[in-house]
């Protein structure tokens, strides 16, 4: 028998920093993503947009992005005090 929903809790929030190979900034960006992901206890991925045409389509030359459930949360750097306060972390 499966739990109430209530049970289970809200889904983590999905953290996904889109790079590409070569990008200075995708470095600094993924170590600053990864600090405040262990901050708020949850985990991170990072996409390459060249592996997918369509990412690479959307997001051309304006890498690294922040993702956060799968919208656009900032870009070229990391907005660290919206995304602390946006993954629950003041």
């Amino acid at each position: 028998m499966e739990p109430p929903a209530a049970a289970t809790g809200p889904a983590p929030p999905r953290l996904e920093l889109l790079t590409r190979e070569g990008c200075h900034l995708c470095v600094a960006a993924a170590e600053t993503v990864a600090r405040v992901a262990a901050e708020a206890g949850v985990t991170s991925r990072e996409v390459d947009v060249d592996t997918d045409p369509e990412l690479r389509a959307e997001y051309g030359d304006r890498v690294p992005v922040v993702l956060l459930d799968g919208r656009e949360h900032s870009y070229f750097t990391v907005d660290v005090p919206r995304l602390r306060r946006d993954l629950g972390l003041g």
